[in-house]
């Protein structure tokens, strides 16, 4: 059983993920899944997955621009590169990607069947079959271009795919899982919500079931006879089974908007107060910033670490150990490692390199029996958590994205390729 968990629209953006910045997202996001998979298990790494919500901050923390349509692609190469290299310690294999990529999905996992005597041609079929429903089943516009199937040891998986439309110059992210679904095509999608663009054809819906049969019939029929059937639809707008572009839920006699684990990012590049918790941000900066020395004693006895580096190690922690709830505001996770289109700031590599090696080394520790650094990582976390309870929302955001900024060169920040200017933003 399997389900549709949702899907984002991002606004397409051009450009490439400069090596500086894909080498770390690498790094950082294969010590992400590694902590999560140490903490909870690798099915939660898919459970993780396969919510829009938590994909887009993991690939805003991860360095990566917070809202575009880029941060779909970079983050599953990132993590196919990191976590393919180590399957057999992981348990898992990322297989597919974009354009003839993703056409080599069935060739990869038939040789994961094949190596671990798992149902291949169930595998297969599941991953045509969640490709088929977002292309075809349900007709909102987007042509997929990118499919990742994520399989666990056991069989568990998250399909990760995206489709473009092009003359709108919006992406749209599709998650599936394997958990909880009876069909493909009976309501699969249980958080399928954006932008209203207008009608779409949805032939997954319960009351379409004879209209799945209707059309099963016409592909035995004469050629002739199906091109008037379809000229007669064309003439009665009343006959077509449509719906309104949004999240699909199934009554006896209608379709329902019902919101859930999907999200629609804004056009505009810069991160602006309204994309943010400002109470949840103000908290991680208290954190950082206000914290007395010795709750994090074990992590600042580490060489050169300071708050700004608990910072970024706060929004992490959240990544790692928060709950659902925690990521509807992904654009708040940006500000631990800025983006490489320079929003909310530049990314600042000393401090993203300092992040990287601390978590590196609190799990290396951990796997040892020294669990100090990895639960002061996660006390990052419930600290910001008890400072939020009592805070005031943030007041002078503004005034933190100008202290970014201004220390950017300090801190070794970096974008691809020109810095932009901020007093035209």
């Amino acid at each position: 059983m399997f389900k549709n968990t949702g899907h984002a629209d991002l606004p397409l953006h051009g450009g490439t993920v400069p090596k500086w910045l894909a080498d770390r997202m690498m790094q950082m996001g294969t010590l992400i899944v590694e902590s999560i998979i140490e903490n909870y298990g690798k099915k939660e790494v898919l459970v993780r997955l396969s919510d829009p919500l938590w994909f887009q901050s993991l690939g805003a923390v991860m360095g990566m621009d917070w809202h575009s349509s880029g941060i779909t692609t970079s983050v599953m190469y990132a993590l196919k590169r990191g976590i393919n290299s180590r399957a057999r310690e992981f348990g898992l294999c990322i297989c597919g990607g974009r354009g003839k990529y993703s056409r080599r999905t069935p060739d990869e996992l038939k040789f994961l069947a094949d190596a671990t005597g798992l149902d291949g041609d169930k595998l297969i079929n599941s991953s045509k079959l969640v490709a088929k429903v977002d292309s075809t089943a349900v007709q909102d516009g987007f042509q997929l271009y990118m499919h990742n199937f994520i399989l666990s040891s056991e069989g568990d998986w998250t399909v990760v795919q995206q489709g473009m439309n092009v003359e709108k110059k919006t992406a749209r992210r599709y998650h599936w899982s394997s958990e909880n679904l009876r069909s493909f095509i009976e309501t699969p999608h249980t958080g399928v919500t954006g932008e209203n663009e207008g009608l779409i054809l949805n032939l997954t819906a319960n009351n379409a079931d004879s209209t799945r049969k209707r059309i099963l019939d016409f592909s035995k029929e004469n050629p002739d006879r199906v091109i008037k059937e379809i000229q007669n639809v064309i003439k009665h707008d009343d006959n077509k089974i449509i719906v309104p572009n949004s999240e699909l839920t199934t009554s006896a006699n209608k379709i329902e908007i019902v919101p859930q684990r999907s999200i629609v990012m804004p056009s505009h590049h810069d991160v602006r107060a309204e994309d943010v918790n400002l109470k949840r941000l103000g908290a991680v900066l208290a954190t950082a910033y206000e914290s007395e020395p010795k709750d994090f004693e074990s992590l600042l006895l580490t060489p050169g670490l300071g708050p700004r580096t608990l910072q970024s190690l706060t929004l992490v922690s959240e990544v790692i150990y928060g709950t659902p709830s925690r990521f509807t505001d992904p654009a708040r996770f940006s500000f631990a490692h800025g983006g490489k289109d320079g929003h909310p700031f530049p990314v600042p590599i000393k401090i993203f390199d300092e992040s990287i090696r601390v978590l590196h080394d609190s799990i290396e520790k951990s796997k040892l029996g020294y669990k100090d650094k990895s639960e002061c990582i996660r006390r990052l976390h419930t600290t910001a958590l008890e400072i939020e309870r009592n805070c005031e929302p943030m007041a002078d955001f503004e005034k933190t994205l100008e202290r970014e900024r201004k220390l950017s060169p300090q801190w070794g920040g970096r974008v691809e390729g020109k810095l932009p200017d901020y007093d035209k933003v």
